[in-house]
């Protein structure tokens, strides 16, 4: 868009070579030569100036900056079109008389990883009588390189339109239909300067996407500041004509517009924010986005009424711009990082290494003296999405032999079932690990449920055990073929429990909550518990070999046995470990507290100790992993190779309420001095691709299930990585409270299989 801030005076003639090259290395020296043309060229940093997990600064120039050509200022540039992989359009946006104009640049690639660019061409913008667009008429936004590499496509903000243009001499020759309320008020809904700053193509052609920078006035902003905001899809007719098909929900972060689009293929995107703040600079963050499963909301009057989760395109932060180093970079206004500028081009570009794409961004000067024309390449990893391979559920009411239980709940009917139950039921599994030590099957597994029914006064007659089941994913059903009770037949635990006075002392869920789950390296098995906290110790029959070990710390739940008389507890009830992951090598535990200390400043915060299994004993080293919010909760952690865990990370909703269910990727190793991990979202759970249809035929009133698949369940509490790509969760039931799946209905357990393309890269 066009900024109101004043625009410079007219611009100095400069150089007519425009030029990619002044690219920062990691380290953030500038090393560049200029050749006898003029033309700067940098070697490019392999691995590139880390922004995020997922996203590398390769370099940056400012050389296009108050640059003229033709008579005409090279500024004001608002999107970016590569037409091959050493070709490119920047198409400016428009002011007063200035004709509407793409310049063509040329980049090169040279030997050692040299790269330079410089401007080929102009080519004016004309309506289709010949006479030239200009700012009174057209304001660039948006650009699309078609196929064949004849014509463009171009938004523009004023109306708003979507005109195609030929290359050879710059004239109109068609323009696509924009449906009413996208019109600028009054004619529409939109306001002026909001409405189409993106637009992308899918790289067949046959999709186009047109973002809203700025929502609708029907549709607004939520009460955090979000956009509510829409995506028009248009689809490809005989001829290369696109006519509207549909409409998407997009939500902007608070205060933020949409102002790019790159389409990849199969419903996914890559989308451009930005904002600016007065005094402190520019905000810019680029989001892996995913169409999988969207519905079309052109029907809805308003988006504040689209309240399911699944109707919304699925949004994914790859990097916040302002966490790239700076790397030399200079700004001539205040930013919260100096590389920071009025960014609003984004393009595509060549194949790197693995899943790794060059991506390219331009920034809008708006004519102004205070604002730099920069031009920024960067590595972003884009794997695949994330697909379902595998589903059994195994049904609430599977009661297992044993002791009837629920005797001292009410006996109320709950989601259709009502205590007492005849036998000990499944409430879900609160870890799910392989049946024998360092296997890596999927095909049988060891799961183990929790307390019961969530409180000590509610769970005596429950008895703690895990289960050996069969997931079949054919069938879909899980079967289960034996158990491991708890016990304490050799009196290891110090303090009462309810078969105090038994021979074999079976645990029940009023003496432990036991939350996680790990194999040793002797075959021993490591219980997490949530009541002390504690780790508990048993052999590979469930016996306990040694009295519950506490925190050395002090942390203490409400629930503790440990707790004095009159002491305050440090946790709150029900955030102890609800993780427990073991090193590859069974020597090393990694235990994790699932919500925040009482006195933790920072509520985000959640703490990773790390255990020693040959000595028994803490070892003293902690992290911290930084939850997205404070109310978020770790539901269970795994080794994935080598120091790198993988995460659990949710809300406590269940069905449509379902905000956060994710899987993340964090690294021991990678912590900063003040031992944050890092994070990086390796799968949405709530937005799963499903294109086999694994989860159909769906049952009557079924939720979340079809070509995008979701696992909206509450207590989302077992991961499980398995060989290459393939990741195991499932959930606990929380018996029989939870429906998150069908409303009425006590909620399955579900044991899913998701294959991960690039999890380990």
């Amino acid at each position: 868009m066009r900024s109101t801030r004043r625009a410079a005076p007219a611009l100095a003639a400069a150089a007519a070579l425009a030029l990619l090259g002044a690219a920062v290395p990691a380290a953030g020296a500038v090393t560049s030569e200029r050749s006898p043309a003029g033309v700067v060229t940098t070697e490019r940093s392999p691995a590139g100036a880390r922004c995020s997990a997922d996203v590398s600064l390769l370099g940056f120039t400012d050389s296009l900056d108050k640059t003229t050509f033709e008579g005409t200022p090279v500024g004001g540039l608002s999107a970016l079109a590569l037409t091959r992989s050493s070709r490119a359009l920047a198409l400016a946006d428009n002011a007063g008389t200035t004709p509407a104009r793409l310049y063509d640049l040329g980049l090169d690639s040279g030997r050692g990883g040299r790269l330079s660019a410089e401007v080929r061409g102009m080519t004016t913008l004309r309506r289709p009588d010949g006479t030239p667009y200009t700012g009174a008429d057209f304001d660039g936004e948006g650009l699309v390189a078609e196929r064949g590499g004849r014509t463009v496509l171009a938004s523009s903000e004023t109306e708003p339109s979507i005109r195609r243009f030929r290359l050879s001499d710059g004239r109109q020759v068609a323009e696509l239909q924009v449906p009413q309320r996208f019109r600028v008020a009054p004619a529409g809904q939109a306001a002026t300067n909001q409405t189409f700053e993106a637009l992308a193509a899918t790289p067949d052609g046959r999709v186009l996407y047109a973002g809203m920078e700025g929502p609708l006035s029907a549709d607004g902003r939520d009460a955090e500041g979000r956009g509510l905001q829409r995506i028009l899809r248009y689809e490809a007719g005989p001829g290369g004509a696109y006519t509207p098909a549909a409409q998407h929900a997009y939500r902007t972060d608070p205060g933020l517009g949409l102002v790019e689009l790159v389409a990849l293929a199969d419903g996914q995107l890559l989308s451009l924010e930005r904002g600016f703040t007065s005094g402190v600079g520019n905000t810019v963050r680029v989001y892996r986005v995913s169409a999988t499963g969207a519905a079309d909301v052109s029907g809805a009057e308003s988006l504040s009424t689209v309240t399911d989760q699944r109707s919304w395109v699925g949004k994914q932060l790859l990097a916040d711009l302002v966490d790239c180093p700076p790397s030399g970079a200079t700004a001539e206004q205040p930013q919260p990082n100096p590389l920071l500028d009025n960014i609003e081009g984004m393009a595509l570009g060549e194949r790197l290494s693995g899943d790794r794409r060059t991506l390219y961004l331009v920034s809008d000067d708006n004519n102004n003296a205070a604002q730099t024309t920069r031009l920024y390449a960067l590595s972003v990893r884009l794997p695949d999405e994330a697909r379902l391979t595998g589903r059994a559920l195994l049904s609430a009411t599977d009661y297992q032999p044993g002791p009837t239980s629920g005797t001292q709940l009410p006996p109320a009917t709950v989601n259709g079932v009502t205590p007492p139950f005849a036998g000990q039921p499944i409430p879900g599994f609160s870890a799910v690990i392989p049946a024998t030590p360092r296997s890596r099957s999927a095909s049988r597994l060891l799961a183990m449920p929790d307390n019961g029914f969530g409180a000590k006064n509610n769970s005596a007659d429950f008895l703690l055990r895990a289960y050996v089941i069969e997931p079949d994913n054919r069938s879909g059903e899980v079967r289960v073929r034996s158990h491991i009770g708890f016990r304490d037949p050799d009196r290891k635990v110090p303090f009462p429990i309810v078969n105090q006075d038994t021979a074999d002392r079976l645990l029940t869920g009023a003496d432990f909550d036991i939350e996680s789950l790990a194999w040793d390296a002797r075959g021993d098995l490591w219980i997490g518990e949530e009541f002390g906290p504690y780790l508990v110790r048993t052999d590979r029959t469930g016996k306990v070999l040694q009295a519950p070990i506490p925190l050395p710390d002090g942390t203490k739940s409400p629930q503790s046995p440990d707790l004095a008389a009159g002491e305050s507890p440090t946790l709150p009830a029900s955030r102890g470990f609800e993780a427990v992951a073991a090193s590859t090598d069974g020597w090393t535990l990694y235990p994790i507290l699932e919500g925040a200390r009482t006195g933790d400043a920072d509520q985000r915060r959640r703490v990773v100790y790390e255990f020693d299994v040959r000595k028994s004993a803490y070892t003293g080293r902690t992290w911290t992993f930084r939850a997205d919010e404070p109310g978020l909760l770790v539901g269970d952690a795994a080794v994935l190779d080598g120091r790198r865990l993988m995460l659990i990370e949710r809300d406590n909703e269940m069905g449509p309420s379902s905000r956060v269910k994710r899987l993340v990727v964090t690294d021991l190793d990678a912590a900063g001095q003040d031992g944050v991990l890092p994070r990086r979202t390796a799968v949405d759970l709530l937005r799963i691709a499903d294109p086999k249809g694994v989860s159909t035929p769906a049952r009557p009133g079924e939720y979340g299930v079809g070509p995008l698949f979701s696992f909206p369940l509450q207590s989302v509490e077992s991961v499980l990585p398995l060989g290459g790509d393939r990741v195991v969760v499932a959930n606990d039931n929380n018996f029989p409270g939870n429906d998150g799946r069908i409303p009425g209905r006590a909620d399955d357990t579900e044991v899913i299989v998701i294959d991960v393309p690039g999890l380990r890269g």
